[in-house]
């Protein structure tokens, strides 16, 4: 009957092994999956860095000649408008200023007539610069 209470005991060993056995095989498995995923991870950083490196390099290259985007066509548009406004306005203005200008000219006419002397029918003379510049 000896035999019998020796082989729960060696039952014991055998376990007793298989799990110091198991336990430096898992430690040395987590290590080695810890590499692994460090070196996964910096692989991953890099390629991320190289395709935002080409996708910049890409635009730059190519970004002249894409197509107008919808947003981008309704800001010129806008800009336009306030082109457009800025024109009339300075149009406005400068019809305005010869208008004034002609005001002022009847007046001086009759004061040259009025002269004492002055009745010799000829025109005045024509002060430098006043001529009427062609419209453009």
């Amino acid at each position: 009957m000896a035999e019998r209470r020796d082989i729960p005991d060696a039952l014991r060993d055998a376990v007793e092994r298989t799990v110091q056995a198991t336990v430096g095989t898992r430690e040395l498995a987590q290590g080695a999956a810890s590499d692994l995923s460090a070196s996964v991870d910096e692989l991953v950083k890099g390629a991320e860095k190289g395709l935002t490196r080409s996708r910049r390099t890409m635009r730059a290259a190519v970004g002249e000649r894409l197509p107008a985007t919808h947003d981008d066509m309704k800001a010129i548009r806008a800009e336009l408008r306030r082109i457009g406004k800025r024109l009339e306005a300075i149009e406005a203005s400068l019809a305005e200023k010869p208008r004034a200008k002609a005001s002022r000219t009847p007046k001086a006419e009759p004061a040259a007539k009025a002269r004492p002397g002055g009745g010799s029918g000829r025109k005045p003379a024509a002060r430098a610069g006043s001529r009427a510049k062609p419209q453009r």
